[in-house]
């Protein structure tokens, strides 16, 4: 866990394989980061596992499901109850299930 990073209540990390987050990421409630699954093309169905990374300033919103091997890039925006199945880019907003890009991340300066 990064400086200043955050895991909400009822997160679920089942980290057969490593879960890396940044400094300064949210990792909202209800939410499922998923280090495991099975290899459904071979026939005694083996446990294959791959690590997670949330990058720096990412927020992964409620109820988000991550899966094996999926990185988060930094500053990237994860939407309410989307499911993620591929590497998110640096600064992108993505939602649905499977999880696609919304829009690019523009900070606004002050």
């Amino acid at each position: 866990m990064g400086e200043h990073s955050c895991l909400s209540h009822y997160v679920d990390c089942y980290c057969v394989a490593p879960v890396k987050i940044g400094a300064h990421a949210t990792v909202s409630q209800y939410s499922y980061l998923c280090t495991a699954s099975h290899d459904t093309e071979d026939p005694t169905m083996p446990l294959i596992t791959a690590p997670i990374l949330i990058g720096d300033g990412a927020w992964v919103t409620a109820d988000v499901y991550i899966g094996p091997g999926v990185t988060i890039g930094e500053g990237a925006v994860v939407g309410a109850r989307s499911s993620v199945f591929k590497d998110v880019p640096p600064w992108t907003v993505v939602a649905g299930n499977p999880a696609r890009e919304i829009k690019k991340r523009i900070l606004k300066s002050k």
